[in-house]
Order: structure tokens, then C-alpha cells, then sequence
């Protein structure tokens, strides 16, 4: 294996097989690691889906794109700010700028590209959607100086992972905001709840470079504290669907997404090498579980 390839890539035989400079590229972008925008891509279904406009497939194929792209800028911004970080991290130490191999002004050149991207799928959105896409970026910009300054930057990562569900939702409708705030705020808990089971890979490295994190601050109390953030989640998802509807049945379609939490919480173990970031991939089917729910409740 390529020493320069990291631990959690998920397709290492296709990463090894490209030449260096493009291989650091993708890297650097995090498309080694699709979970990435997955997690990203999933609100912008369930905004779209809530709606009631039917399936979308052609919209939410440009969101596919625009999470992709703009996923892997902010991991490229995210690597420019933190490269001296990286480097005393035994997770990320062997990122490409972090190791030399990549210089800060080919980054740039790269993030520019990748926002090109985003920009290409920008122009697809009405008026309304695109001024609510922009109003992420100070989010974004800001978001990687957050662990130096708080102890919850997987709050501002929330604000930050969930906003496609506002982009979705305002490309279709431009009403129902009680609705539309309550399952924001329920997607913002859940990617708190996530994170903070990914940040426990690092919390001995992070406590010794002065990296804050949830994991940090939960302390022994991880597994009570994801599932407080999972059930705030999922009963701001269940307020969002009463408002949207007023019925039983749109609650029972939050049942499986619901199970799929609980279990992440119930097998958590913090102590196993392997076991977070296992219960952190496994919310691709979350967000799956929970596309479905929105897709029954505002088209049934």
C-alpha cells in the first residue's frame, strides 16, 4: 500500500492506480471518501422532496453535482487553514498538503476550480435559491477556525452540512418557513450527533494540538450526548411533519430512520478503532431512510 494513501480511503485500488499529482488531487478534494458528500447531498433531497413537486430528477442531479464539488472545496479550504494542524495528527498527517506533497498555490488553483463547479450549478437555481445558497459562504469560510475557538464546532459544521435542505426547499416554494426551520434545526442535531461520533477517532491527538471537539467535551458521556442530539433530531423532523400535515401517518415514516439511529447509538464504542467510523459511514443509509420519509410525507 502507498503510504501516502489514508487509512480511511474507500477505494484504494482505484486511488493507487492514478498517477501521483492526480491522486493527491482527489484526495485533497476527499473523493477517495464519498461519504463526505453523501452527507452533504442528502438534505438537498429531503428540502426538494418535502416539497410535494414530485420526484425532481433532473434538479436534484445539479445538487448532486454542486455537493461533490463544493464539498470537496471546502475539504481543500479546510486543508489550506489546517496544514500546520494536519501534520501533528496521526489521522490526517499524511493529507497532501499537510505532507508537501501538494504546495498551498496548487490547492488554490484546485479550490478555484472546484468552485467553478459550484458556481456552473448555481446558475441552474431561480433567484430565490441562489441568494439562499450564497448566504452559506461566511458559514463555510468560517467554519474551520472553529475548533480553535469552541468547543462545538460540529454546531457550525450543522449549520454548515444541512444548508442544501434550504436550497432545496426555496428552488420549488417560498412558504411553510415553520415547517422548513423545524427540519433544519432537526438536521442541524443530526450531523452534530454524527460528527461527534467521527471526532472520537482523534481525541487523543486533538487534546494534545488544542483541537476542540464534541468528543472532547462530552468526555465519557459520548453515547448519552449522540443520543440526545439523534432525538432532538428526529423529534424536530416529527414537528416538521405534523405542521407540514397534521397526520399520523407522516410521523410513522420517520419510524425506520429512527431505528437507524437508535442502533447507532446502542452499538456505539468508542473504544473500538474501527467502530466510529463505521456508525459515521452508516448515515449515508440515515439520510436515506429519512429521503424516503420526506418523499412519502409531501407526495402521498
Amino acid at each position: 500500500m502507498n503510504d501516502d494513501i489514508v487509512p480511511d480511503t474507500q477505494h484504494r485500488s482505484l486511488v493507487e492506480r492514478l498517477p501521483q499529482l492526480p491522486r493527491d488531487l482527489a484526495q485533497l478534494a476527499r473523493f477517495d471518501r464519498p461519504i463526505g458528500w453523501w452527507l452533504l447531498f442528502w438534505p438537498c433531497v429531503w428540502g426538494v422532496w418535502l416539497t410535494g413537486a414530485g420526484a425532481q430528477w433532473v434538479l436534484l442531479a445539479w445538487l448532486l453535482i454542486g455537493s461533490i464539488a463544493m464539498r470537496g472545496a471546502g475539504c481543500v479550504y479546510n486543508d489550506i487553514l489546517d496544514a500546520k494542524l494536519d501534520a501533528q495528527v496521526a489521522r490526517t498527517a499524511a493529507r497532501p498538503i499537510a505532507s508537501g506533497r501538494i504546495s498551498k498555490r496548487t490547492a488554490w488553483v484546485w479550490l478555484i476550480a472546484l468552485c467553478l463547479i459550484g458556481l456552473l450549478v448555481l446558475f441552474q437555481l431561480r433567484q430565490e435559491a441562489q441568494i439562499v445558497a450564497l448566504a452559506s459562504l461566511a458559514l463555510v469560510a468560517a467554519y474551520p477556525l472553529m475548533k480553535r475557538i469552541t468547543w462545538w464546532p460540529q454546531a457550525w459544521l450543522g449549520m454548515v452540512f444541512t444548508w442544501g435542505i434550504l436550497v432545496g426547499w426555496t428552488q420549488l416554494r417560498f412558504d411553510e418557513w415553520a415547517v422548513l426551520g423545524a427540519a433544519y434545526l432537526g438536521a442541524v442535531l443530526w450531523v452534530i450527533g454524527f460528527d461527534t461520533i467521527y471526532a472520537l477517532q482523534d481525541r487523543e491527538d486533538d487534546a494534545m494540538v488544542g483541537i476542540r471537539s464534541s468528543a472532547l467535551r462530552l468526555g465519557g458521556h459520548v453515547r448519552g450526548g449522540v443520543a440526545l442530539f439523534y432525538t432532538g433530531a428526529v423529534s424536530l423532523w416529527a414537528l416538521a411533519f405534523w405542521l407540514y400535515r397534521g397526520d399520523w401517518i407522516a410521523l410513522l415514516t420517520l419510524l425506520p430512520v429512527a431505528l437507524h439511529l437508535a442502533w447507532q447509538v446502542m452499538t456505539l464504542d468508542a473504544d473500538d478503532a474501527d467502530n466510529p467510523l463505521a456508525r459515521f459511514r452508516s448515515n449515508r443509509w440515515a439520510g436515506g431512510l429519512m429521503a424516503a420519509a420526506c418523499f412519502i410525507t409531501g407526495n402521498a
